[in-house]
């Protein structure tokens, strides 16, 4: 997978590196077709002290592709929330497929039944 991480107002520090690092290996291993992630860290001193930090996630899949974003006070736990939300997108998907196919399998279950009796 490939990573672009860019940042605006903040340090690029190598545990924020690591962290995110840490968890997009997490999301690989979830999902083996994501092509590349890129990561947006944002510090806006304007804002209030509770939403200062804001990180974004946008990944690269086959079909449409998957982001999310999430403001708070702190910027691990930006990059935490935001990496469950992906989770949560990448768990549905998933979801929609299995189904799917279950749903194929069980139209032609029936239909062999009905040419059978």
């Amino acid at each position: 997978m490939k990573l672009i991480l860019s940042t605006h107002n903040v340090t690029l520090t190598k545990a924020i590196e690591d962290h995110i690092i840490a968890k997009l290996d997490k999301l690989d291993n979830m999902d083996q077709r994501i092509v590349d992630a890129r990561v947006t860290l944002e510090h806006d001193h304007t804002r209030v002290p509770e939403k200062q930090f804001a990180c974004s996630v946008r990944l690269g899949v086959r079909g449409p592709d998957l982001f999310a974003k999430d403001i708070e006070s702190d910027l691990y736990t930006a990059m935490d929330v935001v990496v469950k939300k992906i989770e949560q997108q990448i768990r549905k998907r998933h979801s929609k497929v299995k189904a799917t196919k279950h749903k194929v399998g069980a139209k032609l279950k029936t239909a062999r039944r009905a040419s059978e009796a």
